[in-house]
């Protein structure tokens, strides 16, 4: 049996793993977190001036058609109605995206059936040979065609990745929506909002019970902690960092925020706008105050946040993994290490390193729960 049980990391996984623990097994749990906040980059604080709720590491959208997920987050939070919708500007011209039927009709400058925007499509790629190994640039333009790839992903892409698109794995792509209908929706999902009061209040409800005792400011490599047969290791942080980088280090992409108060009522109109070119160093700029259309203000001010992209040195916070060719060599020697650890349990975005929106996160974490800490202690 476990004497200790310790969660690195206080993320979405972590804390979900963390709240299980306590609830289900009624065990006491440590979460250890080198932030001076819980949460991970979904924290949020309200900004004094304007009463607007501020994403700290830029909009986080909650949706997800996983009833068991739904289910379980709104044990902690109800949600607003907020639908996501996200426009682009390329060449000084605003677009709908995802790339859908309005934004094929308004470039091409012609209305466009579906059956004639994909007669444009096959008319641009019907030359192109698409033998190879698929990457993210061939499988968009196989997707939309060379114009539309040129205009709205090539150069964005290239900003938010800091690579070329021919170095990407395909799978980046088709988490992209396409239509060829007028739909301007971003997601899909069945369920989609905001937490009614902020993400923080949703965070700290999250892990608001008095068998999760969590450790703020704490760095976990120089905590003190070490692995023994009697201690049950949580880790969400990054998977090459908890092997010092013997393997080398992975690729990730990092971000940088500008926060900006205007003295206007309404900046962009909307909550994200992208900027597709490449002449434009930020890749988006969010606005917070849409998120909540049914909160009033303090003020008539807004708040906005420019986001940069680039690619993480030393000390820098890990976003995204690049998952290059290189990087996919590497991981799989460390998830080999991470096998041979019975008692660690590699998860989250950076445990894992994968792409993981929220709901990924918690549903992960609710089926590792169930099926690999669970059991240890029935």
């Amino acid at each position: 049996m476990f004497s200790k049980i310790v969660v690195v990391g206080s993320g979405l996984f972590g804390l979900t793993i963390a709240e299980r623990i306590a609830n289900v097994l009624n065990r006491e749990v440590v979460v250890i977190e080198r932030r001076s906040h819980i949460g991970g980059n979904a924290w949020s604080e309200f900004d004094s001036k304007t009463g607007i709720e501020i994403h700290k590491y830029g909009s986080h959208l909650f949706h997800t058609s996983h009833e068991g997920v739904w289910a379980y987050v709104n044990q902690f939070t109800g949600f607003n109605a907020y639908r996501h919708h996200v426009w682009t500007i390329h060449n000084g011209r605003t677009y709908p995206m995802p790339i859908n039927l309005g934004t094929m009709s308004q470039f091409f400058d012609k209305a466009l059936t579906p059956d004639s925007a994909r007669e444009i499509i096959e008319n641009e790629i019907q030359n192109i040979d698409f033998r190879g190994e698929p990457s993210f640039e061939s499988i968009a333009i196989k997707s939309i065609g060379t114009s539309l790839y040129n205009a709205f992903i090539k150069g964005y892409t290239e900003k938010q990745w800091q690579t070329s698109p021919t170095n990407l794995p395909a799978e980046i792509f088709t988490r992209l929506p396409l239509r060829f209908n007028f739909e301007t929706r971003y997601f899909n999902d069945k369920y989609e909002g905001l937490p009614l009061h902020g993400y923080q209040e949703f965070i700290l409800n999250m892990s608001n019970h008095k068998l999760v005792k969590i450790m703020t400011d704490t760095d976990f490599f120089s905590s003190g902690i070490t692995l023994s047969s009697d201690v049950l290791l949580v880790y969400t942080g990054p998977i090459d960092l908890f092997f010092q980088n013997k393997f080398g280090q992975l690729g990730w992409r990092t971000l940088d925020f500008q926060l900006e108060h205007h003295n206007v009522s309404d900046f962009q109109g909307t909550s994200v706008m992208n900027y597709a070119d490449t002449n434009v160093e930020y890749t988006r700029i969010h606005e917070f105050q849409h998120l909540h259309p049914e909160r009033e203000k303090k003020s008539e001010g807004t708040v906005t946040m420019r986001e940069f992209s680039r690619v993480s040195e030393r000390g820098d916070e890990p976003y995204y993994p690049i998952n290059s060719p290189a990087d996919r060599i590497a991981l799989k020697k460390y998830r080999s290490e991470a096998d041979s650890l019975k008692n660690v349990i590699f998860g989250g975005r950076l445990g894992t390193y994968q792409y993981l929106d929220m709901h990924m996160a918690i549903a992960s974490a609710l089926n590792t729960f169930d099926k690999d800490i669970k059991p240890r202690f029935v």
